[in-house]
Parts: C-alpha cells; sequence; structure tokens
C-alpha cells in the first residue's frame, strides 16, 4: 500500500487509524480528510490505494459519500470504520462496492487484519450483517487464509502448513497471526475452536 485516506471527522481516532497504518506501512503516504463532502473528495483525487471511512461525518449523506469518493478514486478499496449497526445502509454501501465494515472498537491487530483482506480483493462482514440480533462474527477469508485455517483447525505445525503449502516458515507464521487477528483468539487452540464453531473448516 503507497497511499491511505483516512476519513473520519474525530482528529484523536483518525490520528490514531494513521498511527497504526503508519506502524504497519512505515512507507505509506497518509492523507486526512474530515467530511463525506468537497474534503473527501479533493482528497480522493490523489488516488489512494485505501480509504478508511467513517460514515457520521457532514458534508453528504453516506451513500452520496462513498459514491463520490468512488467516483474520484475507483481503485481505491474503500474500508468502512464505523460505530453504526445499519444492515440495510451497510448492504447497499456493499452493492456500491466497498470492501466491507470494521467496527471502531476494533484493536490495532483487527484493524490490520481488515486491511490487509480489503488489499487482497476480500471482503470484511460485520458480525451483525442480515441478522436479527447480533451473533458470533463469521469473517470472509481470502483463499489462503482458508487454507491455513484447515491445516491449522487440523493441529498441523507452521513448519507442516509451510511445506504443504509450499511458502516460507515466516509467511506461514504471519498467515497464522492475521488469522488469530481476524478470528478475535489468541492461541492455535482457540483459533481451531472458533474455525469450526463458524463453520469455516
Amino acid at each position: 500500500m503507497k497511499h491511505c485516506l483516512i476519513c473520519d471527522d474525530h482528529p484523536l481516532y483518525a490520528a490514531a487509524l494513521a498511527a497504526t497504518v503508519a506502524a504497519h506501512w512505515p512507507a505509506v503516504r497518509i492523507t486526512a480528510a474530515h467530511d463525506h463532502g468537497q474534503a473527501a473528495i479533493a482528497a480522493s483525487a490523489g488516488q489512494p490505494d485505501l480509504c478508511l471511512l467513517d460514515l457520521g461525518m457532514p458534508g453528504a449523506t453516506p451513500r452520496v459519500g462513498v459514491a463520490a469518493i468512488r467516483k474520484a478514486a475507483p481503485a481505491a478499496r474503500i474500508l468502512i470504520v464505523t460505530g453504526t449497526r445499519d444492515a440495510a445502509l451497510m448492504q447497499d454501501l456493499l452493492a456500491m462496492g466497498v470492501a466491507g465494515c470494521l467496527a471502531k472498537t476494533a484493536t490495532p491487530a483487527m484493524v490490520i487484519a481488515a486491511i490487509d483482506m480489503a488489499l487482497a480483493g476480500g471482503t470484511v462482514l460485520p458480525d451483525w450483517l442480515g441478522l436479527p440480533e447480533p451473533g458470533p462474527p463469521r469473517p470472509s477469508l481470502s483463499p489462503r487464509q482458508a487454507e491455513v485455517a484447515r491445516l491449522l483447525a487440523a493441529g498441523r505445525p507452521n513448519k507442516d502448513i509451510a511445506r504443504t503449502l509450499g511458502v516460507s516458515p515466516s509467511t506461514t507464521k504471519t498467515h497464522v497471526a492475521q488469522l488469530l487477528a481476524i478470528l478475535g483468539v489468541t492461541n492455535r487452540t482457540e483459533a481451531a475452536a472458533r474455525l469450526l464453531a463458524l463453520g469455516l473448516v
């Protein structure tokens, strides 16, 4: 990722997001905008690779704001970062091509994992989308993450997973760490149990 646009009208939260992104991608150029209107459109003209977008900003409605950013930067991956739970709105935004939604309560590790998924072409789905009540989260995994998940759930160690997938142990370690972050767990045993509970393996 070369360029990240952060659209959030809360300076402290925008700064925290910027710090999280910069810590993981030190060479990234970060641009900030604080509304859904002209500031976001002008910043989008810089053709960011990723846009982290809050929905509750002045300047335009969420649908109009997303449409304007997509028009200005059609190649950008847009990841909604919000505290709002509006299934109808989120379904509309997904239909417009956003890469998904992340809660503002997400940890830095979850933010990084969601960004990785979005940049890889995946979709980050909120746990509440399409459900009458909040339920257990069911993350969307990339094909490679799904392969790692299957082998991890089978109890295979990293060295075995690396050999099976034809990748280096360090790459496998990164995949496993991202998977733990996506699942919101801290160890392999919990990850295997969660994968089974969610029907992902």
